[in-house]
């Protein structure tokens, strides 16, 4: 096999380790989003996580992981739309955002009520 085939073979392994990586991101992003909705009693619309951003950064241990960006839709009564973003560190969920609904109900409560 020459180097240059042997570069192709290299690059096909690294998209397809991509493509399969970037299917359990999107997994863990739907899951961590649905169980966020459910938690505050919200309706996680259209079950799905569109991806917004990618980039290499280190995890706790100092290992150059891929931090994947999402976001996502959900509603309080079916009728109205909210934005809510999930942030993945590796597989780590590192930020998940749905705090908008409380916003249009008039503010955010602090942690006594």
């Amino acid at each position: 096999m020459s180097f240059p085939e042997l570069l192709a073979l290299l690059a096909l392994g690294l998209l397809v380790w991509f493509w399969f990586d970037s299917l359990q991101a999107r997994e863990a992003g739907v899951a961590a989003a649905r169980v966020a909705c459910r938690r505050e009693g919200l309706q996680f619309l259209d079950e799905t996580v569109v991806g917004r951003g990618l980039r290499p950064v280190r995890d706790e241990d100092g290992r150059l992981v891929l931090q994947r960006a999402f976001e996502f839709e959900y509603s309080r009564s079916g009728y109205d739309r909210f934005h809510g973003s999930v942030v993945l560190r590796g597989r780590d969920v590192v930020l998940l955002d749905v705090g908008a609904w409380r916003l249009a109900q008039g503010g955010l409560s602090g942690p006594e009520g």
